[in-house]
């Protein structure tokens, strides 16, 4: 393997990880926690103290986010520096950083501050529509890194 492949190989590695990381918290991990109750045999936390730990969840999960921005920036620039460019992966790369910083500068910043401010501000409607962003950011950034894995694997294989 050249120095190239396995650059590529731990890219990769990478935008798999914060992949499945991101799809098990939205798929999993949300689900269980604001339905604990279905678990715990009663009610023991409020809708509003579920939120509170999914956030802290979303939280950690933010750095990993921001390590695939890194990775999708250094590895996608390297390759767009050497002329081995894809208007498709620069679209997609580009779409990644963006969604990923809306997602955790924006929304979750946003969320997290109406979060200290109380339940009443929660479960208004100005949080239902961040939290919907968030949820879109989110998916968009998914998008995002499934085009690039894919694109690179393709063009890795051939």
């Amino acid at each position: 393997m050249k120095t190239n492949s396995y650059l590529t190989v731990v890219y990769l590695l990478i935008l798999g990880v914060v992949l499945g990381a991101t799809a098990y918290a939205g798929a999993v991990v949300a689900p269980v926690t604001f339905h604990s109750e279905r678990y715990l045999g009663s009610e023991l936390l409020s809708r509003f103290q579920e939120g509170l730990i999914m956030s802290e969840n979303f939280v950690r999960l933010g750095y990993f986010i921001i390590a695939s921005v890194v990775a999708i920036v250094i590895y996608e620039g390297y390759q767009y520096k050497r002329f081995n460019r894809d208007l498709i992966k620069t679209l997609s790369a580009l779409g990644a950083i963006s969604s990923a910083m809306l997602f955790k500068y924006f929304y979750m910043s946003s969320i997290l501050d109406m979060q200290r401010q109380g339940e009443s501000v929660v479960n208004s409607k100005i949080f239902e529509n961040m939290h919907k962003g968030s949820e879109i950011a989110l998916t968009l950034f998914m998008v995002f890194v499934v085009v690039l894995f894919v694109k690179t694997l393709l063009k890795e294989i051939k």
